[in-house]
């Protein structure tokens, strides 16, 4: 990698863009290491069990759009932040009430899914910060967040 392309951007923003979508995919696929578990616990089906690790990829899928739209209204921070919050009320209420139904279950789904819309958020803060011929690079360091899923299921 040239020096020039650690000169032509803002390293703090592109490490921060890294670890937010790192830690947010981490979360994001959490409830894929811990359906067995859950599975057990709460008794059930397979199709529910499915549809409980789906939740917060299919929600996460969706809500990108959402995001992407408030990355544009209101900047990638304030936008990052909003997800950001609704993912840790989401931990700290099931933390806090614990998960005793399939819908508890599916309301995490729901609010994990904003960890997953981190996407969208990760890689404008990125690459706002460098010129086109820097883009790909950034984007591509940012991006390697998505190696969070590996450490959910450590």
């Amino acid at each position: 990698m040239k020096s020039s392309f650690w000169k032509a951007g803002h390293t703090p923003t592109l490490l921060s863009s890294f670890l937010y979508f790192d830690l947010s995919f981490m979360v994001w696929v959490l409830l894929g290491p811990l359906a067995v578990q859950m599975a057990l616990d709460l008794q059930l089906s397979p199709s529910q069990k499915g549809l409980m690790v789906a939740t917060p990829v299919l929600a996460g899928a969706l809500l990108r759009i959402v995001m992407g739209v408030l990355v544009d209204q209101i900047k990638p921070k304030m936008a990052g932040l909003i997800g950001q919050v609704i993912v840790i009320l989401s931990l700290l209420l099931a933390w806090l009430h614990g998960i005793e139904t399939f819908q508890h279950a599916l309301l995490l789904g729901l609010g994990l899914g904003f960890a997953g819309a981190a996407f969208a958020v990760a890689l404008p803060l990125a690459s706002r910060w460098y010129p086109p011929e820097h883009q790909g690079t950034a984007l591509g360091i940012a991006g390697a967040g998505n190696s969070g899923t590996v450490f959910a299921a450590l």
